[in-house]
């Protein structure tokens, strides 16, 4: 423990230092670090993705300098500092862990979230603005994300299907209405549509426990994978792609399908 102590003490020296002599450290600002945080957050997914503990090991120590970053520039505007920070998110993790630090009963995961839900509500209450369930989704979530996070605020105070039979029914209705907006070539109205399908799509993921921003991704990457390597077949041959029809293109797509 002493040594990990030391490991955090270590990087709020160097954050000081950096502050106080680095040119580039010194003039950031929360709002221009805001797009490197983003960029970083993408790169610790797809270490995530690509089960590169290594890399994760990197990519989680870049997030973190961020928030130290953060809390001193904050602490220079005397609105916080680290300490503000972590006694922060400890009382908040001690407050929303009942069944652990308190007498509340909670035996299932489900149950611990519906807890955690309610408990963010009531605090939300008690503010002079009375807080909706979907105060805390951020605007700038990405949509699919958004999506899972709204279904899984609502499911917290009981708004949720009963079966994944009736969430499949759901997505069946929502492929029928977008079909019919397609052939009537409604453009406004078939972009509606096909979002309200995503929707009901995500919410059968959930139900059935596959996160739909990893299957996507995994996806995207499986996608990728296979297109380098079609790609890679054909140059070998000394062929160009643009210069094949779709079926030609086919017969390697389905060759590096089975590689």
């Amino acid at each position: 423990m002493n040594e990990k102590l030391a490991q955090f003490e270590r990087l709020l020296k160097i954050m000081d230092d950096l502050r106080e002599k680095c040119p580039w450290d010194k003039k950031q600002t929360i709002e221009s670090l805001r797009h490197l945080t983003i960029e970083e957050t993408y790169e610790l997914c797809d270490a995530i993705i690509n089960d590169d503990l290594n890399e994760l090991k990197g990519e989680i120590g870049d997030l973190m300098l961020h928030m130290v970053f953060y809390s001193k520039i904050a602490s220079e505007r005397n609105a916080f500092d680290i300490e503000d920070v972590l006694r922060n998110v400890c009382d908040k993790l001690i407050h929303r862990h009942p069944h652990i630090y308190g007498d509340v009963q909670a035996e299932t995961e489900e149950e611990v979230k519906a807890n955690w839900e309610k408990l963010k509500l009531e605090e939300g209450n008690q503010s002079s603005e009375k807080k909706s369930v979907l105060k805390g989704v951020p605007k700038s979530m990405p949509s699919l994300v958004k999506a899972v996070r709204i279904q899984d605020k609502v499911k917290g105070v009981g708004f949720d299907w009963d079966n994944k039979e009736q969430v499949w029914e759901k997505v069946e209705e929502e492929i029928n209405e977008f079909k019919s907006e397609v052939d009537a070539a409604n453009h406004q109205n078939m972009e509606q549509e096909f979002g309200d399908l995503i929707f009901s799509l995500v919410n059968y993921a959930r139900f059935i426990g596959i996160n739909p921003e990893d299957a996507l991704e995994k996806t995207n990457k499986k996608f990728v994978n296979r297109f380098k390597k079609m790609e890679s077949a054909i140059n070998n041959e000394g062929k160009e792609l643009k210069a094949m029809n779709l079926d030609e293109m086919n017969q390697y797509w389905e060759a590096a399908k089975n590689a």
